[in-house]
């Protein structure tokens, strides 16, 4: 995610709703996120649908790495063959 710049990525929510248009071109323009503050306080954030994607992979990577490791020390490890006998079990169980 981009950095926030403070002199222009954080609106009230009344000029956000008098140009919520141009507030998305530039959301989509840009990549950086907009704060919509509401009472002087951030209330919500606009990220562009490919912010918001990528975000979202980088949570579930870091959990499926988390996972991972646990599993390792879980004592939950596979060598090469195994996995490759598991697959192959698994792709015949499918075809049937």
């Amino acid at each position: 995610m981009k950095a926030i710049r403070i002199s222009s990525d954080i609106i009230p929510l009344g000029e956000f709703r008098t140009g919520i248009s141009a507030c998305l071109k530039k959301v989509q323009d840009t990549g950086h996120p907009l704060i919509i503050t509401q009472n002087g306080r951030p209330a919500c954030v606009l990220l562009s649908p490919a912010e918001y994607d990528a975000l979202v992979y980088r949570r579930q990577f870091a959990e499926s790495v988390g996972h991972g490791l646990l599993a390792a020390e879980a004592g939950e490890v596979y060598d090469t063959e195994e996995v490759r006998k598991m697959m192959q079990e698994k792709r015949t169980a499918e075809s049937q």
